[in-house]
């Protein structure tokens, strides 16, 4: 039985030319999944101007002219076997309207674009995907770059230095969930380590060793650790990657050179001044040039 049965793609209709609906059609054909797309309008000020009256047939012209493009859609989705239903409806809260549909409809994905902006923007107000990424009960696959719709490269990001049964499990998700799209999608399977060795930690933990002794002892303790997860999924040796360096840039880096589609991260719960920053999954959004998947 295919991975997915149900997606949920939720689209923005003033990006009419989203790659996100290739995607999640590519998707669907392959897994042999429904698919419902959703188009959320945030409500339009100006329409706020008008009479009463007039306010409602402006927004039912609006509704209705949108409804017609995504028919249209659909119909040309259906033509290539894709199982597909369509809404369009108004949306006071996105965030909650998006988290209703998903509880509503219990889609194995919930597909969206990434929503690019400033990190000046960013500062002072958190991005409506990093709300999805903390608060989404299902994986969340933002679309981003200009890769192939049906991904051919995928690379499951994990974390072999973090100790503890959650961070264990949580490792053992995000291979699973990219060990199946690349099973599903017919497309090639890395496995990546990005692990930072700060040099401020490594001063601390250093005593009577030497800087540079103890970098090369932690590095072969992380890097066997990696390669024995890598072993347990019999992963090739040719697709294990065990990188240095931070892993946003390490991870940007990668995807570049290899021209890789999609990477699977963790969701990691965030509290605080962590929260506020937003975690290493979040800041990848806006630095690779490809989707990211998030278990």
């Amino acid at each position: 039985m295919s991975q997915y049965q149900h997606l949920l793609l939720i689209i923005h209709l003033a990006l009419r030319h989203s790659p996100a609906i290739d995607h999640a059609a590519a998707l669907a054909r392959a897994s042999g999944a429904r698919l419902h797309i959703a188009a959320l309008i945030p409500a339009l000020k100006l329409l706020s101007l008008l009479e009463e009256g007039e306010r409602e047939k402006a927004r039912e012209r609006y509704l209705q002219d949108h409804r017609d493009w995504l028919s249209d859609q659909a119909r040309h989705l259906r033509g290539s076997g894709v199982v597909v239903t369509t809404e369009v409806a108004w949306a006071d809260d996105m965030e909650q309207d998006i988290l209703d549909h998903v509880k509503a409809l219990q889609p194995d994905l919930l597909i969206k674009e990434i929503q690019q902006g400033s990190a000046l923007k960013r500062t002072f107000f958190t991005p409506l995907d990093w709300h999805l990424l903390r608060h989404c009960p299902v994986p969340v696959y933002l679309v981003g770059g200009t890769h192939h719709a049906l991904p051919r490269k995928i690379v499951a990001a994990v974390d072999a230095a973090a100790g503890g049964p959650e961070n264990s499990e949580l490792n053992d998700r995000i291979i699973q969930q990219a060990s199946s799209l690349a099973i599903q999608c017919d497309a090639e399977l890395h496995l990546l380590f990005a692990c930072d060795i700060r040099e401020d930690c490594l001063e601390e933990l250093g005593g009577s060793l030497k800087l540079s002794e103890l970098t090369q002892g932690l590095r072969k303790e992380l890097e066997k650790s990696f390669l024995k997860f890598a072993g347990r999924y019999g992963v090739p040796a040719n697709r294990r990657h065990f990188i240095l360096g931070h892993p946003v840039s390490a991870l940007s880096e990668f995807a570049n050179k290899h021209d890789v589609d999609v990477i699977v991260l963790g969701r990691v719960q965030y509290h605080g001044m962590e929260k506020l920053l937003g975690s290493t999954t979040e800041h990848i959004l806006y630095q690779v040039p490809c989707s990211v998947l998030a278990v």
